[in-house]
């Protein structure tokens, strides 16, 4: 199974932790079930260094989850509370960089 990162992209008048966003993220969340690898962590503020290609200042948080493969982690993405919502989510597959050790 592949560990991919959520990334969220929050809508522009999005305001962090009011009782009915909560509540969509701790049903997205619950939704993932067993999946979710990694709750991650809200963004409470943002800039960039160099040629970032998007703007970031709408940079939400993240999560890790697994699934396996990429339309798996589409299809458990798809209910993010940014998405309809003039936000987003940029999914990513995490790969093993060559050469490193493994951890256990």
């Amino acid at each position: 199974m592949a560990t991919f990162v959520l990334t969220y992209r929050r809508p522009k008048d999005w305001t962090m932790g009011t009782a009915d966003g909560m509540a969509a993220w701790n049903a997205f969340f619950e939704g993932i079930g067993d999946r979710l690898v990694d709750l991650g962590k809200p963004v409470s503020e943002t800039t960039t260094l160099g040629d970032c290609g998007k703007d970031l200042r709408d940079l939400g948080g993240f999560s890790l989850i697994t699934a396996d493969d990429l339309q798996g982690a589409i299809a458990l993405a798809k209910g993010c509370p940014f998405v309809g919502q003039g936000g987003g989510v940029e999914i990513g597959q995490l790969a093993d960089l060559p050469g490193a050790a493994e951890t256990a």
